[in-house]
């Protein structure tokens, strides 16, 4: 069972009762941060399959364009002259590299703002099947997007923080502290204002309880996502540690 909370308190409070109540253990974990993958640079790879063992063997030969495009997954097109890849293959290439843009090369976050151009490969008239033209758009995919300049993609989200007039320096300080932008600040009336700002998600585990300290419970916040910016490349290279070290267990 996943149980999750609106705070560090909400979760205490269930975790404490689950123990005195029912003798139930919970192991806490942070809630993972939805990271993306993406390009900055336009490379050509071939993705070549080839599996010989006895009677029909399994072939599929694919030249593929990466470039950076805007989407929010892929963009699949081809200009393959001359039946150099048959027609009928074309929905195997393009589920082939659907299926491995799930897995970015860098941390396995899925890869978004891609587009692939199929325009060359070969087959074999007997060999050739639907599976060996997906494996080698997969193998395409592999061998091109590590030299495209692979880059690691954060959540950001807005914040709506309505705090007593005495905190809004606090709070604006703490924005900065979690690599956030203050975008402005309002009156809210009664003694309160309410700070704008845009902080990346991953600094935002325990801020409702950074607010309710700070303001003694008067503050209030909301918190949206609002787009994918670039990751700063120290936090990058945290995000991919992690990762890896997660793939390794």
């Amino acid at each position: 069972m996943i149980i999750s909370g609106l705070g560090e308190q909400h979760l205490d409070v269930v975790i404490s009762r689950l123990k005195t109540k029912y003798n139930v253990e919970a192991k806490l974990q942070k809630p993972k941060i939805a990271y993306r993958e993406t390009i900055r640079k336009k490379v050509s790879a071939q993705g070549r399959y080839k599996k010989q063992s006895g009677g029909h063997g399994q072939f599929g030969d694919v030249w593929i364009e990466f470039e950076p495009y805007d989407t929010d997954s892929l963009e699949f097109a081809e200009r393959v002259v001359g039946g150099a890849v048959p027609k009928n293959f074309f929905p195997a290439v393009e589920k082939g590299l659907r299926d491995a843009i799930k897995k970015g090369v860098l941390a396995g976050y899925p890869t978004v703002g891609i587009k692939a151009t199929l325009y060359d490969g070969s087959y074999h008239p007997v060999d050739s099947s639907e599976m060996s033209f997906k494996t080698a758009a997969s193998l395409a995919y592999k061998n091109g997007i590590p030299n495209a300049m692979p880059t690691l993609l954060e959540p950001i989200g807005s914040l709506k923080a309505t705090v007593p007039d005495g905190n809004m320096g606090d709070v604006m300080g703490e924005v900065n502290k979690r690599r956030g932008r203050v975008m402005g600040m309002s009156p809210a009336g009664k003694g309160m204002q309410v700070v704008e700002a845009e902080v990346p998600m991953s600094e935002m585990a325990d801020f409702a309880t950074f607010i309710r300290q700070i303001t003694q419970g008067r503050g209030s916040y909301e918190f949206t996502f609002a787009r994918y910016e670039d990751c700063p490349a120290n936090v990058a290279q945290k995000v991919i540690e992690a990762a890896k070290a997660e793939m390794d267990d």
